[in-house]
């Protein structure tokens, strides 16, 4: 933890994009709940699970990772996990454009937060 006074280590690009690919996933999983929502049927709910833990998971690590949290690395791999649980239930409905459109964001998503888990902020 940086003392009074000090400043914070710069954030590496790596970061700042695995940051972005978070609240890029975090965004998609929200509209896709709502394309779920319309849609119903006992599916979805399955569904709306994975996307709504994806989506809480997705803005809570790019929060961690922005104010250089030290828990940011095991959030990071807890993400990943959440991300690719989201991209499994969404390929379950292959011919919905949106979802598909979802799990590819959260593969991406998931592929760089493992990236980042091993990494100390």
């Amino acid at each position: 933890m940086a003392q009074p006074g000090t400043t914070m280590p710069a954030m590496t690009k790596q970061m700042q994009d695995c940051i972005e690919a978070c609240m890029s996933c975090h965004s998609i999983c929200e509209e896709t709940m709502s394309s779920c929502m319309q849609q119903g049927g006992q599916a979805q709910m399955q569904i709306m699970r994975a996307l709504m833990d994806c989506s809480e998971t997705t803005r809570m690590c790019a929060d961690m990772m922005m104010r250089r949290s030290p828990m940011s690395g095991e959030m990071c791999a807890m993400c990943a996990k959440a991300c690719d649980m989201c991209a499994e239930a969404c390929m379950s409905v292959p011919d919905d454009p949106q979802l598909m459109r979802c799990a590819e964001a959260c593969r991406r998503c998931a592929e760089m937060c493992r990236a980042m888990a091993g990494v100390r902020m």
